[in-house]
């Protein structure tokens, strides 16, 4: 089993499927995470990415994360890189992985990054290519999925929920790497937050824990 995550943003792949890789890897699953941008100046210190990639790599050291790649587009201006660019990126990635899950950004999340990089993800993904993933599903973001504009732009409701009971911990821990984006309660990147949203999600499937998805595409062979 082999899973790809791809994140616009470090930290955004334990936000929404933290879990989710703990609970594959430790399975004996490889999973792959892909990290979009970078912070460049003149919005983030110059050296700002080297702290953000450290953070990464000790979060997915304890996730289990087989690669990270780090890829780098410059964070919050995706919108000013041809979207050619960008699917040429994902689509040697997923060539090279070949992935059998693939999980994006959610469409309706209000950074523009989430939404580029959940619809080059897809060009990346076409089913006409043998060798695409089956399944793709799509993750929510704290702060960034439900803070869009509810009925104006797509809502996120989950149809897919991986229970990670065993792995919420793990996934909590792995958030604990990136210091320089966890906040105190009640920011929504806290571990307060954090553990919150799994024991809903957990909560609406009869479980103490679990991740939530949409489903955008499986192939049944």
């Amino acid at each position: 089993m082999k899973l790809l995550v791809i994140a616009p943003h470090p930290d955004d792949e334990v936000l929404g499927v933290g879990g989710t890789i703990a609970r594959f890897a430790s399975d004996g699953a490889e999973v792959c995470v892909v990290v979009m941008t970078k912070g460049c100046p003149p919005d983030y210190p110059e050296d700002d990415y080297k702290l953000a990639r450290q953070e990464a790599h000790a979060a997915h050291a304890v996730l289990g994360v087989k690669e990270t790649v780090f890829l780098d587009f410059p964070a919050a201006r995706l919108d000013t890189i041809p979207h050619r660019d960008i699917n040429a990126q994902l689509c040697q990635i997923c060539r090279k992985v070949q992935p059998d899950k693939l999980f994006v950004p959610f469409v309706g999340d209000i950074h523009m990054d989430h939404q580029l990089v959940f619809l080059s993800s897809l060009v990346a993904a076409r089913p006409n290519n043998p060798l695409a993933p089956k399944e793709i599903y799509a993750y929510e973001t704290l702060s960034e999925t439900n803070w869009n504009a509810p009925y104006l732009a797509p809502n996120f409701v989950p149809n897919v929920f991986i229970d990670i009971s065993a792995h919420l911990e793990t996934k909590l821990q792995a958030m604990q790497m990136y210091a320089s984006q966890v906040q105190p309660f009640p920011s929504e990147r806290s571990e307060e937050a954090l553990r919150a949203l799994a024991t809903l999600r957990g909560a609406t499937v009869g479980r103490y824990a679990a991740e939530a998805f949409c489903l955008i595409r499986q192939i049944q062979c």
